[in-house]
């Protein structure tokens, strides 16, 4: 059987992301009732994490044992990718130990190296270019508060970030609307235009409140990601129109959600009435990373 990795959303066609959601919605139930199933029994995943973590690590470390598998925290003191030896090398000798491996880390490029090299299934748990993992747990948050994504308007505000580059992805495969609303300095890349050539309904405005107009999700991130830090009080200066405040979300169609990938910078993208307000569906959001990344995990090795 070949393997298959996981690296951005697009790997999966769209009849496979709505198994995904089907199957994670089942999993969070049979959790629920004490239930969960455990098809990865017997199994080692290594989880490689260069970049702090709250929600990836505790979901995917969490799931692998709810799924009766076994996992290893891996950071970069361990394993330097392409420093201490090369990626290449680093895949083969992982592969020989390991049924799978996440990866948590800064640059695309070793993630798709690394699975090149590996016999074995690789998940994206985070780069630079993108957060796959982040917009399926997204998507089944908004099935969950909305009955369906199919439809639907997204509006991402802020920096043309890994998120926004993952919900224009997600418009590769599934019928929904996104628009990106940031400035022109920060677009998110040429990926806009291979989305658009493919038919994706997406679009970048640079007005926050054209961009919010009748949107039935109202999505954010902090405006430095981790690594830009040092960027922050001038991208906070640059953005600060896209903040999501009451006053934006007036614009918004009256039953819209309010979407964040955590952590917040609360004050700068979002407001505390915002993120704490009726409309937020925040921490559901942060809950279900853990099933939809059992969901993708069972559906690689399971």
């Amino acid at each position: 059987m070949t393997k298959q990795d996981f690296l951005q959303i697009t790997d999966f066609n769209s009849a496979e992301l709505r198994e995904i959601f089907h199957l994670a919605k089942e999993i969070k139930r049979l959790t629920k009732e004490g239930r969960c199933p455990k098809p990865l029994e017997g199994l080692s995943l290594g989880c490689i994490f260069h970049k702090p973590s709250l929600r990836t690590r505790i979901s995917f470390e969490v799931g692998i044992s709810q799924l009766g598998g076994h996992s290893l925290y891996i950071t970069k003191n361990e394993i330097d990718l392409g420093v201490r030896e090369t990626i290449a090398d680093a895949a083969q000798v992982l592969s020989r130990y390991l049924d799978g491996i996440v990866i948590r880390t800064f640059s695309h490029k070793d993630v798709e190296e690394l699975a090149e090299y590996a016999s074995v299934p690789v998940i994206n748990a985070l780069t630079d270019f993108t957060h796959p993992c982040q917009v399926i747990s997204d998507l089944m948050t908004i099935e969950e508060h909305l009955g369906t994504y199919e439809g639907c308007t997204i509006t991402y505000l802020g920096d043309g970030n890994n998120m926004a580059r993952s919900w224009i992805n997600a418009a590769r495969r599934l019928p929904i609307k996104v628009r990106i609303g940031t400035v022109p300095d920060r677009h998110p890349g040429e990926l806009v235009d291979i989305a658009k050539t493919e038919g994706a309904d997406v679009e970048v405005i640079h007005d926050a409140a054209e961009a919010i107009a009748g949107a039935h999700v109202v999505y954010t991130d902090v405006f430095a990601s981790m690594g830009e830090k040092q960027e922050a009080e001038e991208r906070a200066n640059l953005l600060k129109a896209f903040q999501v405040n009451s006053a934006l979300m007036a614009q918004a169609n009256p039953k819209a959600i309010v979407m964040h990938c955590l952590p917040a910078e609360r004050g700068r993208e979002i407001t505390d009435e915002v993120i704490d307000g009726d409309q937020s569906v925040v921490f559901d959001q942060a809950e279900n990373r853990l099933h939809a990344q059992k969901a993708i995990l069972v559906t690689l090795l399971g």
